[in-house]
């Protein structure tokens, strides 16, 4: 195997090198995985724009977080891999031992471990992620769809955290990468699904992944009688998931529900946003206000489960195929707000 390696470098905002690095060697309890495939995603968007991720990553460092590949080397003491395997490697870990994890909530973590370099030839698997999060992918599966894994993971948490029946509304306002998944998500379950979005091309790739009906946005208040007009007496949805991370639409969302429903916020707001509820009308028509963060062990099990089994229409949101070094043309697509759902990096 070589000693270098090509790999996309985190700098600062807008600025993504692709760099000569060394191959990382594995240490006690962790893989090296040669990347199959590597997708971009909207956190990785908003790290490419602000140059930084508070949690997840501070520059220089390698970049992209959602991969699958094939183990060409495994650490000491690693027994339930082996080179050849096909993987996918989640990109976080929880440390199974704090006051969150040991309740369940390991999307919670008081220590939370975050795995980025997914934009490489190579990546490197701490040990954490190896011995919990990391999943052998069934040989009929294609390495880029096994690397849906991680989002997917997080939209059916979302949707489970919403507590759903069959039969249910759903609206999901966006028609970004995760608020598409949640539709279909929501649709494979059974619910009958609003999808709210702004561009054609949503509303193409909604009407493709179940939504009964599609509300394309022209503003709030448009979308808000739109929606509600598909339900009876106009009396709004059980569930409403906001997948967009704005105020404006956190507030759309508590908007569109009927007397009893469930908002769940689980679309990211800047930091310091704040949003303004009607108490009156959350306390006296009984509305459940939840939001969802991340995914567990047990969900990225279900997410690879859902993408193996089929009916998960894993291929329809991977709308394009990019070499690394053209990962900083890709973003720069993206952020001018493209028909593009997910790119599958091939280094």
């Amino acid at each position: 195997m070589a000693t270098t390696m090509k790999a996309a470098v985190l700098h600062g905002r807008e600025d993504v090198r692709i760099e000569s690095v060394p191959v990382p060697k594995a240490a006690p309890g962790e893989l090296i995985v040669r990347v199959g495939a590597a997708l971009t995603c909207g956190t990785d968007l908003k790290v490419f724009r602000r140059g930084y991720h508070a949690r997840m990553i501070v520059p220089p460092a390698l970049f992209g977080h959602e991969l699958a590949g094939t183990v060409v080397e495994a650490g000491k003491g690693v027994e339930a891999f082996a080179p050849g395997d096909r993987v996918v490697a989640l990109n976080s870990a929880p440390c199974g031992q704090c006051y969150f994890c040991v309740r369940g909530q390991e999307n919670l973590c008081d220590d939370l471990l975050f795995n980025n370099g997914a934009y490489a030839e190579f990546i490197r698997i701490p040990a954490r992620i190896v011995a919990c999060n990391t999943l052998h992918i069934p040989d009929h599966v294609p390495l880029e769809h096994a690397a849906l894994t991680e989002p997917l993971a997080c939209a059916v948490h979302g949707f489970e955290d919403s507590h759903p029946r069959a039969g249910d509304t759903v609206a999901v306002i966006g028609g970004g990468p995760l608020g598409l998944m949640i539709l279909h998500v929501a649709a494979l379950a059974g619910c009958e699904t609003i999808a709210i979005v702004k561009h054609d091309g949503q509303v193409d790739a909604a009407r493709q992944l179940g939504a009964a009906h599609v509300v394309q946005t022209t503003g709030p208040r448009d979308a808000i009688r739109e929606t509600r007009a598909f339900t009876p007496k106009r009396q709004g949805v059980d569930i409403a998931i906001e997948a967009v991370g704005t105020p404006e639409t956190w507030q759309q969302a508590v908007d569109l529900v009927r007397k009893g429903g469930t908002v769940n916020f689980f679309g990211g707001c800047a930091a310091g946003t704040h949003v303004a509820l009607d108490t009156n009308r959350l306390h006296y028509n009984d509305i459940t206000l939840r939001a969802t963060f991340h995914h567990t062990p047990v969900i990225c099990r279900k997410a690879l489960e859902l993408i193996a089994g089929g009916r998960f229409q894993a291929g329809a949101f991977i709308t394009g195929h990019a070499h690394l070094y053209e990962l900083n043309r890709v973003f720069e697509k993206l952020m001018n707000r493209s028909s593009e759902i997910k790119t599958a990096i091939v280094p």
